[in-house]
């Protein structure tokens, strides 16, 4: 038995502010308020710079992501089943969490809503406009439709994740620096300059990334939410009930933080992990389960087979937009994100070797995301096919979240479900959230010993304002343009991801010594 360890009921910062790095509280504190007021005060010119940003940043840099992505998943595996993967994370071989908890914080912490949001729906943008060129909405285009969301959600992805939480863990958990900071696990390349500016450059780079992307997962969630109580009770999505639904998930999120790891985002992540399966299962076994089994496999059999093609394509001929759209977009989202989920992660891992590590997060995340895609996406396709309902033109013409409210809906005892995705849309908003506060709280606190939490006042600090960011947005129309920001917020952390990697190489020499 792994037991969950009583000792990661951990020590809490017993005074006032005595370990907080007030320059980054500072810098988070001010970039934040900036952010908000900029949008608020200036909402034209902000959408159109930040548009015109993410084009150049996608279409100039966008070789840039893809070459990440292969590197990155090639030098990950290698050090998997290198002699370096039986390093042992921390003095112990007791799992700090259990396989199921730790995978269920993993999960929840690095999805959130965004994976049902898009799960049942994405399909519906690669049938009407598909790559390779293929005619749209014709029997192939099908094929390729359910097929990318696996590939855009699966191992490269996870892969973005799983360095930053590798080279964290390596310095946290192996050399014990009492530092949960992004700068300490690149102390290999900046060495004594890891306290000075260039590794305060590092942590504010990491606290940007955060900040950008943590509307995002909300922003998705609160279109969730309130897709489905419309459905359900008929009350206008607007301003007003989004307000509302944020201002419950922000109370959720700071009573979780508060209860701490433990008590807090493990019961949450355990609780949300198990609904979401219920769901999955339910919809497979109520819905067409001979089609969404015979769909999964010609979509995860078409991933296996042109990996490789869906990997290296970049369009250099036909020009078309579909890699900057949407696979370079995805790189770049969870590259921006992969700090923030990397510092969990590793908080988390004390225990686990550098081997199960790296396999868990690049094959328990991956068979996750792959079940909602499998499971949701095909349910859809089935009801657009069989004219049961329009899928595609309520997705694309009005919102995914509006398509997905249509959907549950038809299922067996639908009102009973959409409270349940409301629910659990909830929920991941608030897995999502209070993750992102602990681990910016954790980034702007100057020593953190392995069994040692950032000061409770801290976690809940950031979980008001990170909520109060996509609230003042909805003021000005929405959260698309924080949502795209997230993405220019990526470029910067490219060069932190290639001294991560370095970092990794020379800490592993260290371990072999």
């Amino acid at each position: 038995m792994n037991g969950e360890k009583t000792r990661t009921e951990q020590i809490e910062e017993s005074s006032f502010g005595k370990n907080v790095d007030w320059v980054l509280f500072g810098f988070g504190t001010l970039l934040l308020s900036l952010v908000v007021a900029m949008i608020v005060i200036f909402p034209d010119f902000s959408a159109t710079s930040i548009d015109r940003l993410y084009q150049n940043v996608t279409t100039q840099f966008g070789v840039l992501y893809v070459f990440i992505a292969i590197t990155l998943l090639i030098f990950l595996l290698s050090v998997a089943i290198s002699k370096h993967g039986n390093v042992v994370l921390g003095n112990t071989n007791k799992l700090a969490y259990s396989h199921f908890s730790w995978a269920a914080m993993l999960f929840c912490a690095g999805i959130g809503a965004s994976l049902i949001y898009w799960g049942a729906t994405e399909w519906t943008f690669y049938y009407v406009d598909p790559p390779f060129g293929l005619e749209p909405e014709s029997q192939e285009a099908i094929t390729w439709a359910v097929s990318y969301g696996i590939f855009h959600w699966g191992p490269i992805g996870w892969a973005f994740y799983c360095l930053p939480a590798l080279a964290l863990a390596c310095t946290y958990h192996v050399k014990r620096i009492p530092s949960l900071r992004l700068s300490a696990a690149c102390e290999p390349v900046l060495k004594t300059q890891v306290n000075k500016w260039p590794g305060r450059v590092v942590d504010l780079l990491f606290i940007v990334g955060v900040i950008a992307t943590a509307a995002t997962g909300l922003g998705f969630g609160t279109s969730l939410v309130a897709s489905a109580t419309t459905e359900l009770t008929g009350v206008r999505d607007g301003i007003e009930l989004q307000s509302l639904i944020i201002f419950m998930a922000t109370a959720l999120i700071g009573l979780s933080v508060y209860r701490g790891l433990d008590r807090g985002i493990k019961l949450l992540s355990n609780i949300n992990a198990a609904l979401a399966l219920l769901l999955i299962t339910f919809v497979l076994l109520a819905g067409p389960t001979k089609f969404i089994l015979e769909m999964g496999l010609v979509s995860v059999g078409n991933v296996v087979q042109n990996f490789f093609t869906m990997l290296f394509w970049t369009d250099p001929l036909e020009g078309a937009d579909f890699v900057e759209s949407w696979t370079i977009f995805y790189w770049a989202w969870w590259l921006a994100m992969g700090p923030f989920i990397g510092m969990f992660v590793c908080k988390i891992s004390e225990g686990r070797t550098i081997r199960a590590l790296i396999f868990g997060m690049l094959g328990w995340g991956s068979f996750g995301c792959a079940l909602f895609f499998i499971v949701l996406g095909n349910y859809a396709l089935y009801l657009e096919l069989e004219g049961l309902y329009p899928v595609i033109s309520q997705a694309i013409d009005i919102s995914p979240s509006s398509a997905i409210a249509g959907i549950i809906a038809l299922l067996p005892f639908g009102k009973f479900w959409l409270i349940y995705i409301a629910l659990i849309g909830l929920i991941f908003m608030a897995t999502t959230y209070d993750s992102a506060s602990y681990t910016i709280a954790a980034g702007a606190t100057r020593s953190l010993q392995e069994h040692q939490h950032p000061a409770k006042w801290h976690r809940v600090f950031w979980a008001i304002t990170l909520g109060a960011l996509p609230a003042s947005l909805l003021f000005v129309g929405g959260l698309r343009e924080l949502q795209t920001a997230s993405l220019v917020a990526s470029l910067p952390l490219l060069g932190v991801y290639v001294m991560l990697g370095i970092s990794v190489i020379r800490m592993l020499k260290e371990f072999a010594e």
